[in-house]
């Protein structure tokens, strides 16, 4: 098989895994060409991801397989599926990530792969690609693996000295999920490879603070730089969850993520929205969950990781199971609670501010810092681009108090119609 041919199936099968997203960008023709001025499309397996300091990266995003022995119902590329398949070599992978990369398409390379003979084998194939671009190429570009749970501790602490970060796919939002659908998974060796990754991850970061701080200590800092060997997955570990194919509720999807974040410290919990695939099986749901629910997912994750936020509050097993789809998690928590609204801007706390609907972690601080010197009034809050038509129900500045506000009711109401008309803007 040609390449390119193995680049437009490998590609597209990697389109599933949601650890690295994708811009969200269309193709547009100029003059015939895809690869036009401002093209934020850069070919067959181009995604944009970010980088630990925020950066927008492109990564070639890859399967170095799509063949599997594993036979997860839910998975487009499971044993008994009737699609194209197709397999790099270690060295084909090498010499695409070096071709794009000479070509300023990409800045690193995000690669995962089927199972094929075994979990060692396989684990091998993607640690031979990482230690070729590191040691024979000197690739210093963004590396992001897959690592394969039931492989050698020795294999995936191989791939830790050589990749940015690693992720395991956690698969399913529970144990029971897990076993009816992927039963050839074992939950068990996923959290132990979790486990083991993050003592590592621990271990390095002790150790290059100890070397810091030793430089920082001498009078004489070293020209030699730390060696690889104190890096393993600078970038840490994610993980990704099918949502929908299923019956986990919300509550356990946030439950099971905020576990994840605080035993196995995970930079990051993706969430994937199943998609209903050929010759499915009777056990999955005929139809996809709402795409809103994966949005609505990702906004209550980044409430628990950077708003303080406990999981209680946004969902609860018996009486709120669900996230509501119609507005954003913080606005009905928010609603919920009206007593503890509303808050004056000009003596609230940090957190009792994020708490407030329409502003973010940067405009509390630009509220933070502008009350130093004078009180704030609602003009100023306009000056500073805020969402003040969220907020106002919620907050008191010196020259504006609510009055008669409508009550929850109506104010999710009128929240959930702009926010219909934004996605049909969108």
């Amino acid at each position: 098989m040609e390449l390119m041919q193995k680049l437009a199936i490998l590609a597209d099968a990697a389109k599933y895994d949601a650890s690295c997203a994708s811009s969200g960008s269309i193709q547009r023709d100029a003059k015939g060409s895809d690869k036009g001025i401002g093209s934020t499309s850069s070919g067959m397996g181009i995604c944009h991801s970010y980088a630990p300091d925020g950066r927008c990266i492109s990564l070639l995003k890859i399967l170095l397989t799509n063949l599997c022995v594993y036979d997860c119902l839910y998975c487009i590329n499971r044993h008994s599926s009737n699609v194209p398949r197709a397999r790099f070599t270690a060295s084909e992978v090498v010499d695409l990530t070096l071709g794009f990369y000479k070509r300023n398409y990409i800045e690193g390379l995000f690669l995962s792969s089927g199972v094929i003979r075994d979990p060692d084998y396989t684990m091998e194939q993607l640690v031979e690609v990482a230690r070729s671009l590191r040691e024979d190429h000197n690739f210093a570009g963004y590396i992001h693996l897959k690592t394969i749970p039931d492989a050698d501790p020795r294999l995936q602490a191989l791939a830790g000295l050589y990749a940015d970060r690693l992720s395991i796919n956690v698969e399913m939002p529970t144990q029971q999920g897990l076993a009816q659908l992927a039963p050839e998974k074992n939950h068990v060796a996923i959290r132990q490879s979790m486990h083991f990754l993050k003592e590592h991850i621990d271990e390095s970061k002790e150790s290059r603070q100890k070397v810091n701080k030793t430089r920082s200590d001498t009078s004489v800092i070293p020209k030699r730089r730390a060696t690889n060997r104190l890096q393993f997955a600078p970038a840490g570990q994610s993980t990704q969850m099918i949502v929908g194919a299923d019956d986990s509720n919300d509550a356990t999807i946030l439950h099971n993520s905020h576990r994840l974040y605080r035993s196995y410290g995970m930079r990051r919990v993706y969430y994937s929205a199943f998609s209903p695939i050929p010759d499915a099986s009777a056990n999955l749901p005929l139809q996809p969950p709402p795409l809103l629910r994966e949005h609505r997912l990702y906004q209550a994750d980044w409430l628990l990781r950077f708003y303080r936020f406990n999981v209680n509050e946004l969902v609860s097993p018996d009486q709120q199971p669900m996230l509501d789809l119609d507005i954003d998690p913080k606005l009905a928590w928010a609603l919920r609670n009206r007593a503890d609204f509303p808050v004056d801007i000009n003596r609230a706390t940090r957190e009792q501010l994020l708490r407030v609907p329409g502003l973010g972690p940067g405009g509390v601080k630009r509220i933070l810092d502008s009350r130093r010197f004078r009180r704030l009034r609602l003009a100023d809050l306009k000056r500073m681009r805020l969402s003040l038509a969220k907020m106002k129900p919620f907050i008191i500045t010196a020259d504006y108090r609510p009055g008669n506000e409508p009550d929850s009711l109506i104010l999710r109401s009128q929240f959930a119609e702009k926010n219909h008309a934004q996605l049909l803007l969108f």
